[in-house]
């Protein structure tokens, strides 16, 4: 199959210069890209398995209110060792 694509001149630019590097054709830079945007959803979880990527085991919703848990997680710590300190 054939498919023609008009790209701006900076994409043009960064896909050459991609190209040369890792001397690849344009037409299989192009394929592979689309083959890793097309892959199937369930091997892109596969890319989730950062530890840090749902290491949060509470419940609801952690992004929405992560101003607050975090400013209640480390007040804690802080407030602790202020005890200490004060207490010598």
């Amino acid at each position: 199959m054939t498919l023609t694509v008009r790209l701006s001149p900076r994409v043009e630019q960064e896909l050459a210069e991609y190209c040369v590097k890792r001397r690849l054709t344009k037409s299989e830079a192009v394929k592979l890209a689309l083959e890793e945007l097309l892959r199937l959803p369930e091997a892109r979880k596969a890319d989730l398995s950062h530890p840090y990527i749902g290491s949060d085991i509470r419940q609801g919703d952690v992004a929405r209110h992560v101003k607050r848990l975090l400013r209640e997680h480390f007040r804690g710590k802080k407030g602790s060792k202020r005890r200490a300190i004060g207490a010598k």
